[in-house]
């Protein structure tokens, strides 16, 4: 299979792409290193997955219309993974706008390209953000409402919207995940577990944000697993959620990183603007229709996560 994965230099890209190589499939890249952290690190993450296999790869900004229907065109992939986003609660509340041009501009020109190229499948990455604040409960696809508490996740709401639109235009199938706090190595580095960890590394005061927080933590390879199911979906539009399936507490979270680090020093803020104050995926449905399974628990995760560091502390 052809695959087109955009925004494949960022986490979850890179990830994706390591493991469709190995599955032996064509991967295609399109990335334009945007420098919402560090293209350096980006650049490394591209040289990571051309160990796994030969990829094509095309340094491009999704923003060009015109452009992007020509490059999709050109490739003319059998599906396509539309990672690439501007990502980050706090920073859309600094620069909405971006939101608007990063997170929907660029999926309806993906979305316009993949149609007119004859793309059988897209699979676009959505997130819990869109579930807004309804706090402790398990949270299932018929529960996001449109009430959301940040310019990101208001735009990966309208994202979802233009999915919809597509699939009926162009009659492919889009299968939207929403994804669920994820991490492990190669994490993006404004992300708790990735800062918290280097900031325990380099004695750094590690500020928490309000008390009593939970968020749904996801190993990257459970989340590119529910990618690669999501592939071999044919509905015309369907939503998942892609989580661990419980909720680890800020506690129990610090708890884990102190058994490694047991001088961190931790200090409480207030609650964020933007921020909700827990999540919790329902994956009864992603499980039922794709057999998504996730295996690997925060206590594994953890662990790997923090020897992946000390073994790339130049790319924290």
């Amino acid at each position: 299979m052809k695959i087109v994965i955009t925004g494949g230099a960022g986490f979850i890209g890179m990830h994706t792409a390591t493991q469709l190589l190995k599955e032996g499939q064509e991967v295609h890249i399109i990335d334009h290193f945007h420098p919402y952290y560090s293209p350096v690190r980006k650049k490394k993450h591209i040289e990571v997955v051309s160990q796994a296999g030969s990829v094509h790869f095309y340094e491009h900004n999704l923003l060009d219309r015109e452009k992007t229907v020509e490059l999709i065109g050109l490739i003319r992939p059998d599906a396509i993974i539309h990672l690439a986003a501007l990502p980050g609660v706090s920073y859309s509340l600094k620069e909405p706008l971006l939101y608007v041009d990063y997170d929907v501009k660029i999926t309806i020109n993906v979305l316009e390209a993949a149609g007119k190229a004859d793309v059988k499948k897209v699979v676009f990455a959505s997130s819990s953000s869109v579930y807004g604040e309804q706090p402790e409960i398990p949270l299932n696809e018929e529960m996001a409402n449109g009430r959301v508490i940040s310019p990101y996740a208001a735009s990966k709401w309208s994202a979802e919207s233009f999915c919809h639109v597509y699939a009926s235009l162009y009659s492919y199938s889009v299968s939207i995940l929403r994804f669920f706090t994820v991490y492990g190595p190669w994490g993006r580095p404004d992300m708790a577990v990735a800062k918290f960890i280097k900031q325990a590394m380099n004695g750094e005061t590690i500020e928490i944000y309000g008390k009593g927080s939970g968020r749904d933590y996801t190993y990257v390879d459970d989340v590119v697993n529910g990618i690669l199911l999501s592939l071999n979906d044919h509905q015309n539009y369907a939503v998942w959620n892609i989580g661990a399936g419980s909720p680890t507490s800020m506690t129990r979270l610090l708890e884990l990183l102190t058994k490694e680090f047991p001088q961190m020093d931790i200090r409480y803020g207030d609650h964020r603007v933007g921020d909700v104050f827990s999540t919790w995926a329902d994956i009864s449905k992603a499980k039922q229709e794709l057999g998504f399974q996730p295996t690997t628990s925060i206590e594994e995760g953890i662990k790997r996560t923090i020897e992946w560091a000390y073994e790339n502390k130049a790319y924290l």
